[in-house]
């Protein structure tokens, strides 16, 4: 019996995931994660690292971050506290939709996650205080492949659902995308 409906997002590749809750008066149970419903989308790839963020403020932009190969990751990033606004830009050298964004409300409520292929960057806002994001990864964090976007990068035009209150010295400094960036090369 399958646990998931994936929903495919305007940019390919891209996937919400609905979570199937089971209720009773004890609560709730959703499968998070199952390797063999994630291969049915060609997602061979083991999970090889699992990150946990807290966000405090409302209003905060963590990203856009990507890794390079071998390094590519794909991203399954979901909100198991509070509500962000999940956000996937398409990096793929020669894609129809090269640096369109997409965004996602995910929240605890919603039991949503949001599926980001390899070649994607990836950023949230916090629509809440105190947020909490998990994000499962197939490959693990190499400082020498990590690539990142700024956020607030014109070229990029991306709508953040709120004024933008917090973004990390780092996350601020990344450079914007220059005129001959030409993508990533999968």
């Amino acid at each position: 019996m399958a646990r998931f409906d994936f929903l495919p997002m305007p940019i390919a590749g891209l996937m919400l995931v609905q979570r199937q809750i089971i209720e009773d008066s004890r609560g709730f149970f959703s499968r998070f994660y199952c390797a063999a419903e994630f291969e049915t989308l060609g997602i061979q790839k083991p999970v090889r690292q699992i990150n946990h963020t807290l966000t405090k403020s409302k209003g905060a932009v963590r990203g856009m971050h990507f890794q390079l190969p071998p390094y590519a990751e794909t991203k399954l990033v979901s909100c198991l506290h509070g509500k962000i606004f999940d956000v996937a830009v398409d990096l793929r050298k020669d894609s129809p939709t090269f640096l369109r964004w997409h965004g996602e409300i995910l929240s605890a409520a919603n039991q949503r996650s949001f599926l980001i292929p390899e070649g994607f960057a990836h950023g949230f806002q916090s629509l809440t205080v105190d947020c909490e994001v998990i994000y499962l990864h197939t490959a693990a964090y190499d400082p020498a492949s990590e690539g990142a976007l700024n956020a607030a990068d014109p070229r990029l035009a991306i709508t953040w659902p709120l004024d933008v209150t917090e973004m990390s010295d780092r996350d601020r400094s990344h450079p914007m995308l220059s005129a001959y960036f030409e993508g990533i090369q999968l």
